[in-house]
């Protein structure tokens, strides 16, 4: 269970929210930390399952290595362009690599849904394309945040 959001209350989407916005949401920024403390943030396309944030990186990348050594991440979704515009989520806790990396497509039933959902959403397609070059992380957030400053009209 992820912790409750203290700050921003008044502004903050519903769980109900929160799942349609990720749903329908392609890009995130993943924030990892490397060796010496810095962080690292990097765009890449995710799916959502209703419970986790599924990343499918490439396993040559910085952001993979950052996270073999400390699997602490946070990951930022958000959308908007004008001010009262502007909503997103933050999502944070550890990432857990899942299946064979690089991914080729060996069975693995822990991937059918993310595949799924991850292969529509992005590529258009009932399955999953697999290019031996990248794997697959998944979050279940320990903590999530949301704003939605379209609310901000009503108060």
């Amino acid at each position: 269970m992820a912790a409750a959001q203290r700050r921003g209350r008044r502004i903050m989407m519903s769980p109900a929210e929160v799942d349609g916005f990720l749903s329908g949401q392609r890009t995130c920024r993943v924030a990892t930390v490397s060796p010496q403390g810095a962080p690292h943030v990097s765009a890449l396309w995710f799916a959502w399952d209703g419970t986790s944030l599924w990343l499918y990186s490439i396993t040559r990348s910085r952001r993979w290595s950052e996270l073999r050594r400390d699997p602490r991440i946070a990951v930022v979704v958000d959308a908007g362009e004008e001010y009262g515009e502007l909503r997103g989520v933050e999502l944070s806790g550890t990432a857990v690599f899942v299946g064979e990396a690089p991914r080729t497509g060996e069975p693995c039933p822990e991937l059918d849904v993310p595949e799924r959902l991850f292969a529509r959403k992005n590529f258009g397609l009932d399955s999953m394309p697999h290019d031996g070059r990248h794997g697959w992380l998944r979050l279940t957030p320990e903590a999530v945040v949301s704003w939605d400053f379209r609310k901000l009209t009503g108060l």
